[in-house]
């Protein structure tokens, strides 16, 4: 009677919960509970290590296997056994015969570069160098803003830049030799003005000639690189500029440079990269001469490595001239890509 005597009168009695409350279930021992367990969309639970390995798709890693054999054979493999060379005295035998190759250390290194005949190669690399990359930058991107601009036969033009690109250097060497020999083309159009030696036989103009005919004949390719990005450049950015009374050039500095900068960078690396590999230019025009004038780290490689039976020295300077690449490339891609 109390208990409901108390209800009824809006009271509660000793013990109960309070009025609109519901009691809570204690927690106090309660063990904590698990946390859930992540799953990774599209693998099944409990996958093999394997396939944690492998991913999703080993197809994937079936598919660039030939590729990747091919780069290991070709270039991993090689490049580390000329590494050991450079630091080994190293000469070819006859099949079979086997001769001891002991530790040399930096002997080879001090050797080619204490000869007059490598610092004369990568001094012509230098001067290669010097006038190819600007050359390449330049005619590029004037070509390609060029071409850009215009509205007929676009599509010949950029064949024509194209074909020496693709044309086998044999080729396009011949013509050359056409041209530039003591009585070529070109000197007879110079008449009295035409050097002498000539072009191939004066080892002041056999590097620039050099240089210039390497920037001539990979210029359809970096011309298309430019191309492609000069297209993706808003024409309302130009407009703009043209609107708030910028002329051309200042358009040209403020809205296409910029917007060109990573092909920039790019075609200076790919430059680089070209230069150091310059070989069948000097070997096929001049073999080298007159007196070294158009000699390159390449080409003394071969003519060490090969000729001449010194392997260990002529994988040392081929251990200098990727140090030296790398190390360019390096720089100018900070130089480029910097804020």
């Amino acid at each position: 009677m109390t208990s409901l005597r108390s209800s009824r009168d809006g009271t509660r009695a000793a013990g109960d919960p309070p009025r609109g409350r519901r009691p809570r279930p204690s927690t106090r021992h309660a063990p904590p509970a698990a946390a859930p367990e992540r799953r990774i969309p599209g693998r099944r639970p409990g996958a093999p290590r394997l396939e944690r390995w492998l991913g999703n798709s080993p197809l994937g890693l079936v598919l660039t296997a030939p590729y990747t054999a091919y780069v290991l054979v070709v270039f991993i493999i090689p490049f580390g056994v000329g590494v050991w060379m450079a630091f080994h005295d190293y000469f070819f035998t006859a099949p079979g015969v086997s001769v001891p190759h002991p530790f040399v250390g930096f002997d080879n290194f001090t050797e080619v570069l204490g000869e007059e005949k490598t610092q004369r190669a990568f001094a012509n690399l230098g001067l290669f160098m010097a006038i190819n990359i600007p050359l390449t930058v330049v005619l590029a991107l004037v070509l390609a803003s060029a071409l850009n601009a215009a509205t007929h036969w676009r599509g010949f033009f950029r064949m024509a830049y194209y074909v020496p690109y693709v044309t086998a250097s044999v080729a396009t060497l011949a013509v050359w030799l056409f041209l530039f020999n003591g009585s070529g083309a070109v000197n007879k159009v110079l008449g009295p003005w035409a050097p002498d030696p000539s072009w191939l036989a004066n080892k002041h103009l056999v590097m620039p000639l050099i240089a210039v005919y390497v920037t001539w004949k990979q210029l359809g390719f970096y011309v298309l690189l430019y191309l492609a990005a000069l297209q993706n450049v808003p024409k309302e950015l130009h407009e703009a500029a043209l609107t708030d009374g910028a002329g051309r050039r200042q358009a040209f500095r403020a809205v296409t440079l910029p917007a060109v900068r990573p092909v920039t960078s790019l075609v200076i690396l790919l430059s680089i990269i070209t230069a150091g590999q310059i070989f069948t230019e000097p070997f096929l025009l001049t073999g080298g001469g007159p007196s070294g004038a158009s000699l390159t780290p390449a080409l003394l490689v071969y003519q060490r490595g090969i000729e001449q039976g010194e392997p260990d020295a002529a994988a040392a300077i081929g251990l200098i001239l990727v140090t030296g690449v790398l190390i360019i490339a390096t720089v100018a891609r900070r130089v480029m890509e910097r804020d």
